[in-house]
């Protein structure tokens, strides 16, 4: 079969996903339950916390353990010691790390808008960090008043790096979930760019069919897995068809970026699908691919409206997301889960 025969491959989820990307970034500031809360409002099926430790061994929700970018720890001069230089994966990053401060001094801090280029700081020091508990609590609050259930997609974030300071992620996680009643029979499907953690929760969860699946992330093809950084084994590799089969036996479904799904051409317009899903599904695993943002800048060229990068286009977002939902995904992530609804719903 030709790539250019899998432009219309068929999802392998009975239901195609939309995912509220850290909640609804568009529009609040991301991993806040005030992000979550719009994403369901706006008709998310998941929400996704990325997920970093705390001192006091604590899952709280930032998409990186640095906080300077997205809290204003900086104007608080009792934590001004507390700035360092870390080498996380590989890359040397300078700012405040989660796991010197425990939860109680993080929930003294207020949450910040992320991309200040690109949007609204109007609600810049209204929101705090919240736990993992706290989301899930969120989300049952839903489920029992609205009558929607509300899958938590979570995201262990440097998995390696909190496990070498003694603050392993994946048994915290697995225990949380257990211990809340919601989480007990919700959909929960856990993701990674590293392998070693996905595969430990297999063994953990066994083969039998639970409410827990595993995401496989994948990064730039020329990338590696920091937990298996130096090997031959890169994201390239794992996109093949041998690598996806290898994929497909600790996990139910991979997350790629679209790019690697729906391509570019050199004029900025989409190009042929790949092969990719066509391939994950021959090896039983689901496509969950990220993220569409509706931002002119975030968007391919061909598609902005007007000249200003920062612009708001849901059109340009929409289409963006029908070429890949064209492509046979079976869920995808998205800044603005609104946006996200009306492209699944209106096809």
């Amino acid at each position: 079969m030709s790539v250019a025969a899998h432009a219309h491959e068929r999802p392998l989820a009975a239901k195609v996903l939309v995912i509220g990307h850290r909640g609804a970034p568009a529009w609040r500031p991301e991993h806040t339950l005030a992000s979550y809360a719009r994403a369901i409002a706006d008709g998310a099926d998941f929400i996704e916390p990325d997920l970093v430790m705390t001192k006091d061994g604590v899952l709280v929700a930032r998409h990186e353990n640095e906080i300077g970018g997205t809290t204003d720890v900086a104007s608080h001069p009792e934590f001004a010691l507390r700035r360092s230089t870390r080498v996380i994966d590989g890359q040397t990053t300078t700012g405040w790390f989660t796991e010197d401060f425990t939860l109680a001094e993080l929930k003294t801090l207020c949450a910040r808008e992320r991309l200040p280029q690109w949007r609204s700081t109007q609600y810049d020091g209204e929101f705090e960090i919240p736990t993992l508990e706290e989301i899930i609590e969120l989300a049952a609050s839903t489920a029992a008043t609205g009558g929607r259930m509300v899958g938590i997609i979570p995201e262990i974030k440097h998995g390696s790096y909190f496990a070498g300071l003694g603050l392993a992620m994946e048994e915290r996680l697995l225990a949380t979930l257990a211990e809340q009643a919601y989480t007990r029979h919700a959909p929960v499907e856990i993701q990674s760019f590293e392998i070693g953690n996905l595969r430990y929760l297999r063994e953990r969860l066994g083969a039998a069919p639970t409410n827990i699946r595993l995401l496989q992330l994948l990064g730039d093809p020329a990338e590696q897995p920091w937990d298996v950084a130096g090997g031959k084994l890169d994201y390239a590799r794992m996109m093949t068809p041998d690598g996806l089969r290898e994929v497909a036996a600790y996990a139910d479904a991979i997350g790629p970026h679209s790019r690697a799904i729906v391509p570019l051409d050199a004029a900025g317009r989409f190009a042929t699908p790949t092969a990719l899903v066509h391939e994950a599904h021959a090896a039983g695993l689901e496509v969950h691919t990220y993220t569409f943002r509706p931002e002119n800048h975030f968007l391919p060229r061909s598609l902005w409206r007007g000249d200003d990068p920062a612009s708001f286009n849901e059109a340009g977002s929409i289409t963006e997301i029908r070429a890949c939902l064209d492509a046979g995904i079976d869920a995808f992530f998205t800044d603005a889960p609104a946006i996200g609804r009306k492209a699944l719903d209106a096809r």
